[in-house]
């Protein structure tokens, strides 16, 4: 999945920040 950060679309490392 993927989440709108900072305007762009990011999919690697989601879960990374999820965890932090």
């Amino acid at each position: 999945f993927a989440i709108r950060e900072g305007g762009r679309t990011v999919g690697a490392g989601v879960v990374a920040k999820i965890i932090e």
